[in-house]
């Protein structure tokens, strides 16, 4: 859709596929450029958060390290282009997949490991579990500018698949590429698993969900266009 001063229609999906309050998405939409500078700014942040792990990992795999950062820069591009009338549905699709793997992912690692995360000042504990699950806020908003093709979803998948890999399994030159954690990876936490099992599976889950949810929409986008194109011919 091409920027103008009209919001984009709400489709009506049901609202375990779209909760965020209507009066939040038109809020978004229309502070759409404050939105993105804030993108960019915490796109900043975490570059630097991230900047002791560029160190330590080899050139190659550095499009692999800062999952967050990258996520942000996503959105932030994502609604640009919707901004300037030419939104990029592949875009806005990794926009979506990231800002839900990585804005739950960080707040289920800071509570899976909050005795080891106990010296982390409150303020920067705090700003770090807040503004993920506003990541996951903001990527509920994007189906008001993108119907989810499916070649688009793909390569949201291939993007988030390949980093499940070389995060978790096969790093492919060096370690794992995941987030520094505060414990050592084999440190046994729960159900016999070690720490990099148990943040291994709620990536693995968070990144099967918001795939799954990003087809879901699509699905539930054409079947209420047929049924509003049948309503039109009867």
């Amino acid at each position: 859709m091409s920027a103008t001063s009209r919001l984009p229609d709400r489709t009506p999906l049901p609202k375990y596929f779209a909760p965020v309050p209507k009066v939040i998405e038109d809020l978004g939409l229309r502070l759409a450029w404050v939105v993105v500078a804030v993108n960019l700014l915490g796109t900043a942040f975490g570059f630097w958060y991230y900047s002791g792990q560029f160190t330590e990992t080899a050139t190659i795999m550095w499009p692999w390290v800062p999952d967050s950062p990258l996520a942000t820069l996503f959105i932030a591009l994502a609604i640009a282009c919707w901004k300037l009338g030419r939104e990029q549905a592949w875009l806005t699709a990794l926009a979506f997949v990231g800002n839900i793997v990585l804005g739950l992912w960080t707040p289920f690692t800071l509570l899976v490991f909050a005795d080891a995360y106990a010296g982390l000042h409150w303020a920067m504990y705090n700003f770090l579990f807040w503004s993920h699950l506003a990541m996951v806020v903001q990527a509920l908003v994007l189906y008001r500018i993108t119907d989810f093709p499916l070649s688009a979803v793909a390569v949201a998948a291939v993007w988030y698949g390949s980093n499940l890999i070389v995060d978790y399994f096969v790093p492919i030159v060096g370690n794992p590429h995941h987030t520094s954690i505060p414990v050592a990876r084999d440190t046994e936490l729960f159900l016999e698993a070690d720490a990099l099992g148990v943040i291994a599976a709620g990536e693995v889950t968070f990144t099967f969900a918001a795939v799954f949810l990003a087809l879901a929409i699509r699905i539930k986008l054409c079947e209420l266009g047929r049924l509003e194109r049948g309503r039109t011919e009867t």
